[in-house]
């Protein structure tokens, strides 16, 4: 029998992304290598998102996609947050699944054995922690760097404590060596230059882990260095480090200096809403005011601080008199980036049974102008980046980011092609094209209109 080949799927936030980058290290250990297409694979994997319905859906979608795709005899693995949340009863509902395996379950057939159908049940016992294992060399010139799993937050919203559990904080020394591999590459994998750190709730980075007893059993003080240490320790290492997922309470005046000192002033905060009483009804904290300080104190610090957030419409409870405060907080705040999601009733949450639901209709018009507004915001603000300088990191063939955008999330910086990936290439702006940036090299000419940029 020939090398055995997988295909892994990838669906949701990008702390999948680094689930899948484990899962396939696990593969490769098992004597599997990369497909290049579904249809070339032996094993088909799906790492599926169970944040929303909507996430549900698309997970779903692409399993049934994935299984049309697939061979003759190819074996359909479901993984991720679905399957750990629902389980059996997934199992049950798509008959065309070979196996469902949550947290930490293999997703490889018996040892010794070729793949092949035949089903298993969706739970069973554990053989690995997913957040603990090696982290392959990547081929890319930034990765997600996973600092903790879980949260101990009760947002009224949010089922994820429910299937991804506490949260639990890997050590300061396992996050660095990690970040130490991924700048050295290895092989023919030359290294990433840009770290992104990302957990559920990054700030809280530690603090489940700082106990003295935690200390004391360890017999060292590794455990909650807290975030503020590990951006420094990170930042000496990459040449970008970037944080995703703050929640706006813990931002605190240390982090803002070490985010500031990294060379990556962006700010991506975790605000929900900015109506008080809607944000308590949704267990969480602030309002417009305490969130316009934190904006306004960071960029008379630096102005070219950027900003990011998402916020939840039509949760229950909303009155128009909160969605009108949060309109005018999107016009005074001006952030860069912004998302609007539906509320989405989660079994297990507060919210999912709370009085004073909000019609679907009137929810979606609010997500419509929410979204006009922020658009026209996010517009004007690329526009005024044309004729600065900055400096992009190559990702990909004629498409970069400058320090303004997040991978996989915002928009990109259009240049022209020849520029190695993971070099860095200093440019002017040249247009501003919706949310993404055309840009050419200084002292080149620009592939847009010719314009002779010195």
């Amino acid at each position: 029998m020939g090398e055995q080949r997988y295909w892994l799927e990838t669906l949701g936030c990008p702390k999948n992304r680094v689930d899948s980058d484990k899962l396939a290290g696990l593969l490769a250990s098992g004597g599997l290598a990369p497909a290049t297409s579904p249809e070339e694979a032996e094993l088909v994997v799906v790492n599926t998102c169970a944040f929303i319905e909507a996430a549900r859906r698309e997970s779903i979608e692409t399993i049934l996609e994935l299984d049309g795709r697939r061979r003759p005899g190819t074996r359909l693995v479901v993984t991720g947050c679905m399957a750990e949340r629902y389980g059996d009863e997934l199992a049950e509902a798509l008959p065309e699944v070979d196996l469902v395996a949550g947290f930490g379950m293999s997703v490889l057939p018996p040892e010794a054995t070729p793949v092949s159908l035949g089903r298993r049940p969706a739970t069973g016992v554990r053989a690995f922690d997913l957040l603990e294992l090696p982290r392959p060399a990547l081929r890319s010139s930034w990765a997600y760097l996973k600092a903790a799993e879980g949260c101990d937050r009760a947002c009224g919203f949010c089922a994820i404590p429910s299937f991804r559990g506490a949260q639990r904080s890997r050590t300061l020394s396992d996050l660095v060596a990690e970040a130490a591999a991924l700048v050295a590459g290895e092989g023919t994998a030359p290294g990433v230059r840009e770290i992104v750190i990302v957990a559920q709730d990054l700030a809280s980075y530690g603090r489940d882990r700082s106990t003295r007893h935690d200390r004391r059993v360890a017999g060292t003080d590794d455990f909650g260095g807290g975030l503020v240490e590990l951006v420094g320790r990170v930042s000496a290492l990459a040449e970008r480090t970037r944080l995703l997922y703050l929640y706006p309470s813990s931002l605190s005046d240390p982090l803002v200096d070490a985010m500031l000192a990294s060379g990556v002033p962006y700010f991506d905060l975790s605000l929900q809403h900015v109506s008080r009483p809607l944000l308590a009804r949704m267990r969480r904290w602030g309002d417009r005011d305490r969130f316009m300080a934190r904006v306004e104190r960071i960029r008379s610090l630096d102005p070219l601080a950027t900003f990011r957030s998402s916020f939840i419409v039509g949760y229950p409870g909303e009155t128009e008199a909160d969605h009108d405060e949060l309109l005018g907080f999107l016009s005074e705040a001006e952030l860069d980036w912004a998302g609007f999601f539906l509320f989405s009733p989660e079994a297990g949450t507060l919210a999912y049974d709370l009085d004073d639901q909000v019609d679907q209709a009137l929810a979606l018009e609010r997500l419509r102008e929410c979204t006009e507004v922020q658009d026209r915001i996010t517009a004007n603000k690329r526009d005024r980046l044309v004729g600065a300088k900055r400096t992009v990191l190559v990702d990909r063939a004629g498409v970069g980011r400058t320090v303004h955008e997040a991978p996989e999330i915002d928009g990109v910086v259009r240049i022209p092609p020849g520029h190695e990936v993971g070099s860095f290439v200093e440019v002017v702006v040249t247009a501003s094209l919706g949310v993404d940036l055309e840009a050419a090299p200084v002292g080149a000419a620009s592939f847009s209109d010719g314009l002779v940029v010195v």
